[in-house]
């Protein structure tokens, strides 16, 4: 895997990706993510991928799912992640909470590579969920 970030003045960067995606990254005039803004949406990318696919092959009708990231940083310089709560907005019809509790700990455990990574980096992650059920 391959990435590049080209800066274009101050302290805003063009990131591109290997399949040909571009997006901004800026520190702080707000034309773009931030670099560790980018990082937290991997963590959720990744595991709301995990979790709608395992859900999916449970034959689960799953009509929306939205992961919040919350993260905390180290006070002092590098201001790391210290901890890491993702929870999982489920929305579907007749979900059974057994499904979304093992997709969950799937993703956790085995299969989100962003959010394993920064756990085996020494950050606290955690996580939980919501089902919200529509007619």
């Amino acid at each position: 895997m391959q990435v590049s970030a080209k800066w274009d003045g101050d302290v805003r960067f063009t990131g591109k990706t290997e399949s040909g995606f571009e997006m901004i990254m800026d520190g702080e005039q707000k034309r773009g993510a931030r670099p560790l803004e980018m990082m937290l949406l991997a963590v959720a990318g990744c595991a709301s991928y995990d979790v709608v696919g395992i859900l999916q092959k449970a034959r689960q009708d799953v009509v929306d799912c939205v992961a919040e990231v919350d993260a905390e940083r180290a006070d002092a310089i590098p201001a790391v992640f210290t901890n890491i709560d993702i929870k999982f907005m489920i929305t579907g019809r007749n979900i059974k909470e057994s499904h979304v509790a093992r997709a969950v700990r799937l993703s956790a455990d085995q299969y989100c590579s962003a959010s394993i990574m920064l756990k085996a980096a020494g950050v606290q992650v955690t996580h939980s969920y919501e089902i919200v059920e529509v007619a």
